[in-house]
């Protein structure tokens, strides 16, 4: 029964993990100055640069999570930046107990999705996708 729903729920995993990317990635474009912004208050080096880099890998990332295309590669490249800004964007260590629970939140929602990010890397993103056309 499950075996028949691998490729449809792969598909429906890599659109679920695209849409917490593209959006990202198209409101980091149309608000650029306010994320370089957001960078700067972090207090990260070259904060253009950074807003740069982050939305071309949320934007190009969730195209190809979306359909299929270079997935293992874009789901690493997204793991990565997901676990490394997690840490500098809700560092719930650094703020007083009684605030820590969306920061909390929010780095432990990021964690699990770098998890499945690693899983889409290993397994690849199923039969639905540019990526098994191309291997067949």
């Amino acid at each position: 029964m499950l075996n028949a729903l691998q490729n449809p729920l792969s598909l429906i995993g890599r659109w679920l993990l695209a849409a917490l990317f593209l959006p990202a990635g198209i409101a980091k474009l149309t608000g650029f100055a306010g994320t370089v912004g957001y960078i700067t208050s972090v207090g990260l080096p070259l904060p253009t640069v950074g807003a740069i880099i982050a939305l071309i890998v949320e934007i190009l990332g969730g195209l190809a999570l979306v359909v299929g295309f270079g997935t293992r590669a874009a789901a690493l490249i997204l793991a990565i930046f997901t676990l490394v800004a997690s840490f500098f964007f809700h560092p719930y260590w650094n703020v007083a107990v009684e605030q820590q629970l969306i920061p909390f939140l929010l780095f432990y929602k990021n964690v699990a999705v770098v998890g499945g990010l690693f899983i889409l890397a290993a397994f690849g993103p199923g039969a639905w996708s540019l990526d098994a056309k191309r291997t067949r």
